[in-house]
This record gives C-alpha cells, structure tokens and sequence, in this order.
C-alpha cells in the first residue's frame, strides 16, 4: 500500500515533485513500511520528499489501485504547518502546479489522484489504472 499527499497553498495549487528515479511529476508519496500508520507514513513520506510537515488528519480524497504493479494507493489533500519546499534524495524538482499545468506534467494515473485532491470531492474517488493511464469504470 502506497500514500500520497496534495499539498495545496493559498492560490489552489498543487504541490508537485519530480523523481529523480523516473524523471516523473507526482505528488509527494510512496510505500507504507511494515508496522507503519497509513498517518505515520503519509507524514513521513510527504516529508522526505518536500520538506514539508503536514496537519493531520489530512481529508482522504481517492483510492487507486494500480491494476498492473497491485499496489493500492491512498491520497490525501493536505495543509502544510511547516518548512518549505525543499529537494531531497527522492526528489529532482519541486513545483507548484495550476490544474491545468498538473494535466501537462503528469502521467493520467497521477494528474487525477491530484484533480480529485483539488476537488476534494465526497465521498472520496476510487479509481483503477494500468500504471499510466486510467482504466474504465464499469458500470454499476
């Protein structure tokens, strides 16, 4: 299981980071550690990536299961109470997108998981993809 966090400032933009192992734009997450709180991890994680501490709780606004890698992911929208934006290991940039710069930069699979954390719809999303591209809902 995987978290990631949208850190959204004051103009309703997303915070963004570039991996430094896929060259990929995503929001700051990654793969809970063994004994680890889903709040725990997307603290940890959103941490090491940004440079940022967050509020918890933070509002769940989607799960993804990633129907090739079978890696559930489960993102948040949240609030930064410290630190700013800094590069790390993981992480090659950092930039503060708009909605429409987010759809630019990301693979499909990770520019909804930030739309639907800009949204902040309710109840959250849960959605499917193969990794890049998001899947069809099937009807209910």
């Amino acid at each position: 299981m995987s978290v990631a966090g949208v850190i959204v400032d004051d103009r309703g933009r997303a915070l963004l980071v570039q991996r430094r192992d896929n060259g990929h734009w995503e929001p700051p997450g990654g793969v809970l550690e063994a004994g680890e709180t889903v709040p725990d991890g997307l603290r940890r994680e959103v941490w090491e990536e940004t440079g940022i501490k967050i509020a918890l709780p933070a509002a769940l606004t989607g799960v993804y299961k990633n129907m090739t890698g079978l890696v559930v992911s489960l993102v948040f929208r949240c609030e930064a109470i410290d630190g700013s934006p800094t590069i790390g290991e993981e992480t090659r940039a950092l930039r503060w997108a708009t909605r429409e710069e987010v759809a630019q930069l990301a693979d499909e699979a990770y520019a909804i998981r930030v739309l639907d954390a800009l949204d902040a719809a309710s109840p959250p999303a849960v959605r499917a993809h193969d990794g890049v591209k998001l899947l069809p809902t099937p009807p209910e």
